[in-house]
């Protein structure tokens, strides 16, 4: 295995108009501290870049979220998520409409990963172009995960779901969360080291199949973070 090699499935957070987003946030800002006789930025004369960031982990691009996202305790991804190298499947899949939804079913993850065990599964919905890099999600009503498949792929025992878009759950759900409840067993028996990791954008030129997945995160104390999920084919 060339380490050398990586596929790097994330999106940046950017601080453009043409960013992706989310949830109805903004680009994130990143801005040069300012003070008596200081400005953090060489172009305007400082002597170093210095700048403040403030973003949305869920909404401003690819970040993986650990069982703290729907739970009243602060559950932070930086102490849960402790391995980062996983066997990994890549699987394709076009959602079925149903209604006014596109949705991710059971039947069609079951059958498309055909018996393949992995630690990591890594779903890239079709049709897939690199308009998923600067898509705007808000008000879309993207497709989403079905709650028996979210089931499903708990009781295989995969720890960590990846998928290219900015949630497993419907956008307007009336605060269910279906799926990231059941991917989670929450609150019966949670699943504290299971992650899921949302906005990645998987190029069309990668294969389906069996990889080593590398998860990195941002070390921040929160739910969620920033990661950089990043892909390698196995011999």
């Amino acid at each position: 295995m060339n380490f050398k090699e990586g596929i790097d499935i994330s999106i940046p957070f950017r601080a453009t108009d043409d960013a992706t987003s989310a949830w109805y946030v903004g680009p994130i800002s990143i801005e040069p501290v300012r003070g008596e006789g200081f400005v953090g930025s060489v172009a305007e004369g400082g002597s170093v870049n210095f700048r403040n960031l403030t973003l949305n982990p869920h909404g401003n691009g690819t970040h993986t979220e650990c069982v703290g996202h729907i739970a009243p305790e602060c559950f932070s991804i930086n102490q849960y998520l402790k391995q980062w190298m996983f066997d990994a499947e890549l699987i394709s899949i076009e959602p079925e409409k149903q209604g006014e939804d596109l949705v991710i079913t059971k039947n069609q993850i079951e059958s498309t990963l055909a018996g393949k065990n992995c630690e990591a599964l890594i779903i890239r919905t079709m049709p897939n172009d690199a308009k998923k890099l600067h898509k705007n999600y808000s008000n879309s009503n993207p497709a989403y995960l079905a709650e028996d498949a979210a089931i499903w792929i708990a009781e295989q025992n995969i720890k960590h779901l990846l998928l290219d878009l900015p949630s497993v759950d419907r956008e307007i759900d009336n605060g269910a969360l279906a799926a990231h409840k059941a991917f989670w067993n929450y609150p019966e028996n949670p699943r504290m080291d299971a992650t899921i990791t949302e906005l990645i954008f998987v190029p069309k030129e990668l294969v389906d199949g069996s990889y080593l997945l590398n998860l990195q995160v941002a070390p921040i104390e929160n739910d969620a973070s920033p990661s950089r999920p990043v892909l390698y084919k196995k011999d």
